[in-house]
């Protein structure tokens, strides 16, 4: 469930609606291809998790794998890229609750949602995992009802007018942009899957890790591509691809078309829980993150004091205090900062997947080995492994190619690029303090 509810979220529910008015419905093709590569990214990722449960997870396997300075940059890029995001998620959950509520100032909605949830981490991982749970199977439920609904209205059992099934001739075709828009609307939806890393990073705290990544990654990934794929194809058969209005909250526009009146509502609703859903877990994230750092001696050391219940509390309250600044810096420099650096979290996800290939690439002979010296075979392994390894690696070069043909993508890259820069630079000159690390 934590795994379902870090990867569905206001991404879904809001930015579906901008992938499909990029490559109107053509862009089910896109999210069958960016599904496929996350799908196979997850599963070496996996591999490595079962393996070798750590906090660290992807940092830890990249430092094994390529040396000390991909794990500094891998760890910090990710602590970066999810504290921006907190202040991105609570600037929204604020701005949608303030509008219930008229009088509430939105500083209010935004202190509640981070003392609520930052409490809940600090108290212990069984009563963030107990959240995050109900949290996600909200979530759960709206897209199976959304589900039902639709194909109810697609099969004709819910009476409608102005459908555009059968009719995407009048609109264009499949593919109105072709190719190019396909192309620009697997940009538009790769990222859309970001957040399922999360259950490497909590397979550590599970009772049995091994057994956990394993169970947990064999089924979560092709459900969350069938919530994604069903809901889009649902929306692109419903809703003409060239009608803004409807796209701005496709969910939405279908449920209206349903007669659900009081839908509008009840989308905020889903929206706000998913929200907080994120929240929750990215403060887990980067709490367990920036303490395996601190083991790894690439983080201050009192990072890694834990609670009597074993909680990292100086991680959890660090990561909740430079979310808090990212909320700041989303209501004091809208346009100026705040686009740079949210543009260098466009693609830092893209770095993760890159590194967790390559890093796979590499360890994979070590493990085999490591399993046969100890008698107990791999838990999981990746399919294909090497070449649809590679096939992976080749897609995210390909994709990597899209992003610099396209203007806002390309800045996303070059920010990316820029922290990335910054954070190696910061691992060259801790180095030269301590020349002893490696």
């Amino acid at each position: 469930m934590m795994g379902l509810g870090s990867a569905i979220g206001a991404g879904l529910f809001l930015g579906s609606g901008q992938a499909i008015g990029t490559a109107g419905p053509a862009v089910l093709v896109s999210y069958a291809i960016a599904g496929a590569i996350v799908v196979l990214v997850m599963r070496m990722l996996a591999e490595m998790a079962s393996a070798l449960p750590s906090s660290g997870s992807f940092s830890v396997y990249a430092e094994a794998a390529l040396g000390r300075w991909a794990g500094f940059l891998l760890g910090w890029l990710y602590w970066f890229m999810l504290i921006m995001v907190l202040g991105v998620e609570v600037t929204g959950v604020a701005g949608i609750v303030a509008g219930w509520w008229p009088g509430v100032p939105q500083w209010v909605v935004a202190a509640v949602v981070v003392a609520l949830l930052g409490g809940i981490n600090l108290v212990g991982v069984r009563q963030f995992g107990e959240a995050e749970f109900w949290f996600a199977l909200i979530k759960v439920a709206a897209i199976v009802g959304f589900l039902v609904v639709g194909a109810l209205v697609v099969v004709g059992v819910v009476p409608v007018s102005g459908s555009v099934l059968g009719d995407w001739a009048a609109h264009g075709g499949f593919a109105p942009a072709g190719w190019a828009g396909v192309a620009a609307g697997l940009l538009a939806v790769a990222f859309a899957f970001g957040g399922i890393e999360i259950v490497a990073i909590a397979a550590a705290e599970a009772r049995d890790p091994r057994d956990a990544v394993a169970r947990a990654t064999r089924t979560i990934l092709w459900r969350i591509l069938f919530f994604y794929v069903g809901s889009v194809a649902i929306i692109v058969a419903l809703v003409a691809w060239d009608d803004a209005a409807a796209l701005v909250s496709p969910f939405v526009s279908v449920l209206e078309l349903a007669g659900f009146d009081g839908a509008a509502r009840l989308m905020e609703v889903v929206v706000v829980l998913a929200l907080l859903s994120a929240f929750n877990a990215n403060v887990y994230g980067t709490s367990r993150m920036l303490y395996s750092l601190g083991q790894r001696d690439d983080a201050p050391s009192a990072v890694t004091k834990v609670s009597r219940r074993e909680v990292p509390w100086v991680s959890v309250l660090v990561s909740v205090f430079f979310g808090v600044v990212a909320v700041g810096l989303n209501w004091l420099l809208p346009d100026s900062l705040l686009s740079i650096l949210l543009n260098a979290v466009g693609s830092a996800l893209f770095v993760v997947w890159l590194l967790i290939t390559v890093s796979q690439l590499r360890l994979r002979p070590r493990l085999e080995a490591e399993a046969a010296r100890s008698g107990e075979p791999m838990r999981l392994r990746m399919w294909g492994y090497p070449w649809l390894s590679r096939v992976t690696l080749a897609a995210l070069v390909g994709l990597a190619g899209l992003m610099l043909s396209d203007d806002a993508a390309r800045a996303q890259i070059v920010a990316t690029a820029g922290l990335v820069v910054v954070i190696l630079v910061v691992y060259a000159l801790t180095r030269r303090v301590r020349p002893g690390r490696g």
